[in-house]
């Protein structure tokens, strides 16, 4: 069977057992730094793509794709919008809402809250709310009883708990004998949720629509349409076709531009901890120069002689390439399994490790994800991959090149 000249010699040259143990065991070194490198990159990117995953199912199992408002005002039109908006392929489900910032207060502790008011049946189909409940129900929210569902940071803010009543304070005001009063109703707290995000858990209280448009004096109007989408990634280019389908007289908003700081914040820290972790790889991948230079002056004779036999620079330096890239690619190949591996099972590995040594690495007391998820996702996967093996490449060039640039009189003078 042929085989080029160089993988043959190369090969060759790395299943040998060499005179000089030390470069064996540099290139194992090398090995090993380039697959625990790998796997560590793979590992931290797998559980960061799990945390990023978690919290947008929180924030957008509160939130929702996206949201339809009026410009101009609230929206009086709104039943006609919702069949209209329901009508598109892409939209899943959509709800009416009516949204305010106000005062609660209970005694001496206030506080500040986005209120949101919703029909209960309708808000099932773009939102979650109805998981995140902790105590009461959804369906405590009832016309006319000026009900209200507070957040579970926001309910020990105000020392308050299922049955007590928390006066609400609008920035509407009302004209009385004694001059101009903000507009207060009391509220019966009826239900508590926790979603684990502290702009929710601590800053969002939900009331029937109807309520809510009384005491922000909107009649029949709504502040706006809130849409679940099939495809929640493709919410950009579909809230773009839902606008242009109602005329363009709607402003439609994406989750994407409702959280673009927070998720930018969630990407740029993604990059930044590939970055620092690649470094890790790279300074494995760079001890293939020590152990090629090793190799070259180790080797010197062996490379005069194919040199006075005709074999060409090129080649010369395709041997020791070849030898450095199966270096790498053993340590890469050897990463990418070692990393998938791990990553997939790491959430069960630690749990095991806490329940051998009854410990706690993230306390449920102070973070609100107790558990360790992990996403793989191929992409990650090749694109360490092909890193790593690239980085491995360019570290076999130097070493390769003087390996070719041997003098063979001068290698042979004192052999």
């Amino acid at each position: 069977m042929f085989r080029p000249l160089p993988l043959y010699i190369g090969l060759r040259y790395t299943r040998a057992k060499r005179r000089n143990h030390f470069i064996s065991f540099i290139s194992l070194i090398s090995m090993l730094g380039i697959m625990l490198g790998i796997v560590a990159l793979i590992v931290v990117l797998s559980v960061m793509n799990g945390f990023h995953k978690e919290i947008q199912e929180r924030i957008l199992g509160m939130a929702s794709h996206a949201t339809l408002a009026d410009p101009h005002g609230d929206l009086s039109d709104w039943p006609d919008i919702l069949a209209r908006v329901r009508a598109h392929p892409a939209v899943v489900g959509a709800a009416p809402f009516v949204e305010v910032q106000a005062m609660l207060a209970n005694g001496g502790n206030v506080s500040g809250a986005l209120l949101r008011g919703i029909l209960p049946l309708e808000e099932d189909q773009v939102a979650e709310l109805r998981r995140d409940m902790v105590r009461g129900s959804v369906d405590e929210l009832v016309e006319g009883e000026f009900s209200i569902i507070l957040g579970q940071e926001l309910a020990y803010a105000l020392e308050v708990g299922v049955g007590d009543k928390v006066t609400v304070v609008t920035p509407q005001v009302s004209a009385t004998p004694i001059g101009v009063m903000p507009r207060l109703k009391a509220f019966n707290v009826v239900g508590i949720f926790a979603v684990g995000m502290s702009d929710y858990d601590r800053g969002a209280a939900f009331l029937h629509l109807r309520d809510a448009a009384k005491l922000m004096r909107l009649g029949e109007g709504v502040t706006g349409v809130r849409l679940k989408l099939q495809d929640m990634f493709a919410a950009p280019r579909l809230s773009r076709e839902i606008a242009m389908d109602l005329g363009g007289l709607y402003r439609v908003v994406d989750w994407t531009q409702h959280h673009k700081n927070f998720f930018a914040a969630l990407r740029t820290e993604k990059r930044m901890m590939t970055i620092i972790l690649f470094l890790i790889v790279a300074v494995a991948a760079f001890n293939i120069v020590s152990t090629l230079v090793m190799v070259v002056t180790d080797k010197r004779s062996d490379i005069a002689i194919l040199r006075t036999l005709g074999t060409s620079p090129a080649r010369v330096m395709g041997i020791f390439m070849v030898q450095g890239t199966t270096i790498g690619v053993i340590g890469t190949l050897l990463g990418v399994v070692g990393g998938i591996l791990l990553a997939i099972n790491v959430e069960q590995i630690v749990a095991t490790i806490e329940g051998w040594f009854d410990v706690h690495f993230l306390d449920p007391n102070i973070y609100y994800i107790s558990t360790l998820p992990s996403d793989v996702h191929l992409s990650d996967v090749l694109y360490v991959g092909l890193g790593a093996f690239s980085m491995s490449l360019l570290a076999t060039l130097y070493p390769a090149w003087r390996a070719a640039r041997t003098d063979p009189a001068e290698a042979l003078r004192y052999e």
